[in-house]
């Protein structure tokens, strides 16, 4: 009993660790939508061009992994919420999102499988 118990517990812990932090499945991109100045402050902070919040520091340590991954480990709630962001960036702010691509993807590397990540449908 103690063991199926155990191995139940390590089940539990291997799939969670496959996923990002649940707390961001919630995570309130409205104001980021509605106001360029927060999405710019996320944008400065993720360049290194400006002051983090403690959100913005979680997701920039893990843009490397969920860029080169497509985003392999985030929930289908962060995928949506991600291309919902991303888009927005890329259509009200294209000189920041170029400037994040020349940062996190100098050699255009994952260019194609993010662009196919972006134009799927949720």
């Amino acid at each position: 009993m103690k063991a199926d118990c155990f191995l139940i517990i390590t089940l539990v812990a291997v799939v969670a660790a496959d996923f990002y932090n649940s707390k961001y499945d919630s995570f309130d991109v409205q104001p980021l939508l509605e106001n360029d100045r927060i999405l710019l402050s996320y944008t400065k902070c993720f360049l290194d061009q400006g002051p983090c919040t403690p959100d913005a520091k979680d997701f920039k340590k893990v843009i490397p992994e969920a860029l080169e991954t497509t985003c392999g480990k985030c929930s289908p709630k962060q995928k949506q919420l991600i291309k919902t962001v991303i888009k927005a960036v890329i259509s009200r702010h294209p000189d920041a999102w170029d400037q994040l691509t020349e940062k996190y993807d100098k050699d255009k590397k994952y260019k194609e499988s993010f662009d196919k990540f972006l134009a799927e449908q949720d």
